[in-house]
């Protein structure tokens, strides 16, 4: 498939309507108490054009975060005063930790929103990169900048659901491993969302 081909049924993804997820979706047990405080932030899940196709850009966050360390994500944070809203915060927070323009990305359309188990809902946005850049990590915050083919993470197929201990319990969440990188967590149930739409759509 063609990158034009892959644009054109990611457009047609992001039309779709489907509720908002949660990292305790693979979990039913757990019981959220209905007055629990969710702080919003913006990630910015960006697209862009190489070799013919499309590819996902993705980050390792720095091993000394407080929040999730060392795992892979989207550029993005929480929403800061200074912030128009979550759009705003994740082209924003794109440009600090990657290096990315916000005036060279087309926001093509928005994902549902994401509840995290460290109290915020993460809005993600789908933009496509419309002129080169060079991509700079910021120092203290992003560990590695890479890309990801979305032919990978717009599959089902690629993902698995797995486990681990978390506060004395067992907590499920989705995979999709590329390589050297373990895609897990928020990151990948946001792109089987994503993936989910494609196959749908």
């Amino acid at each position: 498939m063609r990158a034009s081909d892959e644009l054109t049924a990611l457009r047609r993804a992001l039309a779709a309507e489907t509720p908002a997820s949660s990292d305790y979706d693979l979990n039913p047990e757990v019981e959220l108490p209905d007055n629990r405080l969710l702080r919003p932030a913006g990630v910015l899940v960006p697209v862009i054009e190489a070799g013919g196709r499309l590819q996902v850009i993705l980050t390792k966050r720095s091993s000394r975060l407080k929040h999730h360390p060392g795992q892979i994500a989207f550029p993005g944070g929480k929403v800061d005063a200074g912030d128009a809203d979550a759009e705003a915060a994740a082209l924003r927070e794109a440009h600090e930790e990657i290096g990315l323009p916000s005036e060279s990305v087309d926001i093509l359309g928005a994902l549902p929103p994401h509840e995290t188990v460290t109290g915020f809902t993460m809005q993600p946005f789908v933009g496509l990169v419309t002129a080169p850049f060079t991509p700079r990590a910021e120092p203290g915050e992003v560990a590695e900048i890479f890309a990801v083919p979305l032919c990978h993470v717009a599959d089902p197929a690629r993902f698995s659901v797995q486990y681990r201990r978390w506060r004395g319990t067992r907590r499920h969440y989705y995979a999709v491993p590329f390589g050297p990188y373990y895609i897990w967590g928020a990151t990948a149930r946001v792109l089987r969302g994503l993936a989910d739409r494609m196959v749908s759509a």
